[in-house]
């Protein structure tokens, strides 16, 4: 048997999914990358002295990103809570 086949096979059950509070992950996830932008702003020259702009950019993507997030996750919910009650 080859290390794939014993990754791929049948013979494992899916794990469980994770429970927990979702839109709290999401949005701390989210406030970290905004922590993470606001923090490296006033080294914005350095950072384009030396080439990684694109620091600052990732840090301005994912933010935005887990506000799109926080979004979603939070309609998921309503949904869920909605489809519980009929």
């Amino acid at each position: 048997m080859s290390l794939m086949d014993r990754w791929t096979s049948g013979d494992r059950e899916a794990p469980e999914p994770l429970e927990g509070n979702v839109v709290a992950t999401v949005v701390t996830g989210t406030l970290v990358w905004l922590v993470l932008l606001l923090v490296q702003l006033p080294f914005y020259s350095w950072f384009a002295d030396h080439g990684h702009t694109w620091w600052l950019w990732t840090c301005a993507v994912g933010a935005a990103l887990g506000c799109v997030g926080i979004w979603y996750v939070r309609a998921r919910d309503k949904a869920i809570k909605r489809a519980q009650d009929d």
